[in-house]
């Protein structure tokens, strides 16, 4: 079986709107059931000296990976945490049946295999872990949501801002979470001064994996200036600062990270 294009010789080279509590936990209990859409977040840890001919096999192969799958973006960290991982979303509309067929269909595919063969010397590690989409992704117009494949507009300077929550053990802890969340975001999208190329993609909860774990992940057109400027507009916006105080209790670790898309991902 050969290897994707270009991999085998740069690895030779290199050798190397708010609602309330039960309103959200009667949408969180319909959307977590097996044929709700979920939302698969793949991360892989990449050898450095890798890392430049992994992303080159995955750029070429990139056509194939996107006919077979429904990406909704890959990533590579700039800052902010571990470097060297890249981070990939898929947007199954039919929850665990459309993975699981779609799965099982890239690992009969003579071509999918050849790239993965080329790219698994790339790799120190490899997690999946699956979402769901709160139930304020469809109900806000602001928010882009993963629902559809996004339109890019080709920034060079685009980065995407991910934001990890891990929060208390309970049953009721996402929920809180998810209603404080919904009650502020309004003020912070709407807040004077927040930059026009700001958006929110997405705010997922952890269906399988590590559970009670909210990530948020935010798009920046014009770079880390975006970013900061929609944060210190955020400031401002009183609904969403009491409403992060409140979550604040909630949670146990956060963590941000600055991605930068690659050149083939739906959304960059």
């Amino acid at each position: 079986m050969s290897r994707a294009p270009g991999l085998g010789r740069a690895l030779q080279t290199l050798r190397v709107g708010s609602l309330p509590p039960t309103a959200i936990r009667t949408a969180t209990a319909t959307r977590s059931s097996s044929s709700s859409p979920l939302v698969e977040l793949r991360e892989y840890a990449l050898k450095p000296e890798f890392s430049t001919p992994y992303l080159y096999a995955t750029g070429t192969a990139a056509d194939l990976r996107k006919s077979l799958s429904p990406l909704r973006f890959f990533s590579m960290p700039d800052t902010g945490g571990e470097l060297n991982k890249a981070t990939h979303a898929y947007y199954y509309q039919g929850g665990h049946e459309e993975r699981n067929a779609k799965r099982a269909a890239m690992a009969t595919n003579a071509e999918w295999k050849a790239y993965l063969e080329s790219c698994r010397p790339c790799m120190n590690s490899q997690s999946s872990l699956l979402f769901v989409e709160a139930p304020l992704v469809g109900q806000m117009d602001q928010v882009l949501g993963l629902a559809d494949e996004p339109q890019s507009d080709n920034g060079n300077d685009t980065i995407l801002e991910i934001r990890r929550y891990k929060l208390k053990l309970g049953y009721d802890t996402v929920p809180k979470f998810l209603n404080l969340f919904a009650q502020g975001l309004p003020s912070k999208l709407n807040a004077d001064g927040t930059d026009p190329t700001t958006s929110l993609v997405t705010l997922l909860y952890c269906e399988v994996g590590r559970l009670n774990e909210v990530i948020e992940i935010w798009r920046h057109g014009d770079g880390s200036a975006a970013m900061e400027q929609s944060r210190v507009a955020a400031r401002n916006a009183h609904e969403w600062r009491e409403a992060i105080a409140s979550i604040a209790d909630l949670a146990i670790e956060f963590s941000s990270t600055i991605h930068k898309p690659a050149p083939f991902s739906p959304i960059r």
